[in-house]
């Protein structure tokens, strides 16, 4: 069992200007990442019912986005 919190997990961020829009990261992080309506990521809260879609999953969505513009910053 993780003794990890809730507040512990790095957060999602997504580097506007690197991005191109290919949808990798919301295909990889339903729960986390919607697209706008040009295509573009937008990054769920829980007030906006994101769910966290786990450790791995948030790994290779910033591990496979093509700009490399997806990051997980844990300095929030």
């Amino acid at each position: 069992m993780s003794t990890r919190s809730r507040t512990d997990r790095p957060t999602l961020r997504v580097d506007r200007v690197a991005c191109t829009g290919h949808g990798v990261c919301a295909t990889l992080l339903p729960g986390s990442i919607r697209l706008d309506e040009w295509g573009y990521p937008v990054v769920l809260t829980a007030a906006e019912d994101g769910v966290d879609d786990g450790d791995e999953a948030r790994a290779a969505a910033v591990r496979w986005c093509p700009a490399l513009a997806l990051y997980a910053d844990r300095s929030s």
